[in-house]
């Protein structure tokens, strides 16, 4: 997701264009209904933070293989000013009752006991009570409305759904989520509603992020752990705190380049490969070039 604060968006291209221009600001993301809610956001005079957590909440509902409010992840913010850019770490982290070796010798990896405590909520609120600029209610409406009303799926989502309930279709509940109404497959076109998603972002709305770590949200997940083995427990959720950690910063051919630090590996990696790749000339090469290619995956 790359966002910078805006005054004034472009214009939506139309169907089949892959290039957009915008004079001052961009939201980019894999839904162009997330994309479209950041840039709505934008519009109405939010900032770049605004417009993340917005696009992160929706992504929640257009694109639920990736996009979730039970993960973690990290935000990466340029505040201006000459303030350096700061990541907000919302990543998981392991329940009290998670040992070392508990793993050792299972071979199931789905299932209650592999679910981490989720940091996403506190991670986009913490960026929000930070840098943000309209009310957090505002945020959350956009992805509210469209969990409860519904939306057209592509055939990405249409996809991504099916080889997911195909992998773990032995879940009744995701079934039951998940699952299209009438037992066929989903196809680009139909219609995905999901309820239970629209009263949980009601309720954040509502009542705040603490909602989700001490509230009614936080009590619905506990009793779902302890129904089906999970470690999570309401002390786990109570004590989740989201971070702000100084960026991992680096430079490339006069760039500067900021990343997430740990427990990402990401913006430690892709410095180390920008460092290594800096030495070689690969606009010489051609960029469609063998050589540049090669040079690049290794």
């Amino acid at each position: 997701m790359t966002l910078f604060t805006a005054t004034s968006i472009a214009s939506q291209s139309s169907a089949g264009e892959r290039l957009v221009r915008a004079p001052h600001g961009m939201v980019v993301s894999v839904s162009q209904a997330a994309s479209e809610t950041g840039r709505d956001i934008l519009v109405r005079g939010g900032n770049a933070v605004d417009a993340a957590v917005a696009t992160a909440l929706m992504l929640a509902v257009t694109y639920p293989e990736a996009g979730n409010i039970g993960g973690g992840g990290f935000m990466l913010v340029y505040p201006g000013d000459g303030r350096e850019p700061v990541c907000i770490d919302y990543r998981e982290t392991a329940p009290r009752g998670a040992s070392a070796d508990m793993f050792v010798g299972e071979t199931n990896h789905f299932g209650h006991k592999v679910v981490g405590v989720p940091g996403t909520i506190r991670g986009l609120a913490l960026a929000h009570a930070q840098f943000g600029k309209l009310p957090w209610k505002e945020l959350v409406a956009p992805a509210t409305r469209v969990a409860a009303e519904g939306f057209a799926i592509d055939a990405a989502v249409a996809k991504s759904i099916e080889s997911e309930l195909a992998e773990k279709g032995d879940f009744a509940e995701m079934r039951r989520v998940y699952g299209k109404p009438d037992q066929t497959h989903w196809q680009a076109g139909d219609r995905l509603v999901q309820p239970d998603l629209a009263r949980t972002l009601a309720t954040l709305a509502g009542e705040g992020p603490d909602a989700f770590y001490r509230g009614r949200i936080a009590r619905q997940i506990v009793a779902e752990m302890q129904a089906g083995g999970g470690l999570i427990t309401a002390e786990d959720l109570a004590d989740y705190e989201a971070k702000i950690r100084p960026a991992v910063h680096g430079t490339f051919r006069g760039y500067d380049v900021y990343g997430p630090p740990l427990s990402s590996s990401g913006g430690i990696v892709l410095i180390e490969m920008l460092n290594m790749l800096e030495a070689f000339d690969l606009a010489r090469l051609g960029r469609w070039s063998p050589q540049a290619h090669h040079l690049t995956i290794e």
